[in-house]
């Protein structure tokens, strides 16, 4: 019920949606954005920014047919994460904490990121991974891809949600 409210007061820009969405669920979209950015918590808050921004720009693309907002908001977390983690790696080569530098290993950054996203998407099948990669990882629209591979856009909204749902079970083990 408080989700449905949030959502109508969102697709409205009524910014008392915005307040609940923060009141309910900064938690976990923190959790979620500390856990994908790693080393770079200099752009936690800028991220968190983010998500919450994209949240609000994009709330009429919400489908609660499709997925629950709750896991709708914390894909839009973790992948914005992603994309923060990926666009500042170039940039970031070391961090000043309290008086004493640390150098980051630009290439350890992204092998860990591949070694995360690999291990993630492990416990899909071939052709869900491939799927996965090419609608999440490489941005191409599910109408494409459903052209491509002679299949309907609804079979594929289907294979992405079971492949979420096997995702989460595994990595909730």
């Amino acid at each position: 019920m408080q989700d449905e409210l949030i959502i109508k007061y969102i697709k409205k820009k009524k910014e008392v949606g915005m307040e609940l969405l923060i009141d309910n669920y900064r938690g976990i979209l923190t959790s979620i954005v500390r856990k994908h950015l790693g080393v770079l918590i200099n752009y936690e808050e800028e991220c968190i920014d983010d998500v919450l921004l994209s949240i609000w720009d994009n709330i009429k693309s919400f489908d609660k047919n499709k997925n629950q907002f709750k896991n709708w908001i914390c894909a839009i977390a973790k992948y914005k994460a992603i994309d923060y983690k990926r666009k500042y790696l170039a940039k970031v080569e070391t961090l000043d904490m309290t008086d004493e530098i640390y150098y980051i290993d630009k290439d350890l950054v992204k092998q860990e990121t591949k070694e995360e996203v690999e291990e993630i998407l492990s416990h899909l099948n071939e052709k869900d991974r491939e799927l996965f990669v090419k609608h999440y990882l490489e941005d191409i629209d599910l109408e494409t891809i459903a052209l491509k591979s002679n299949t309907k856009v609804s079979n594929l909204y289907n294979r992405l949600s079971r492949g979420r749902k096997r995702i989460r079970e595994n990595m909730c083990k």
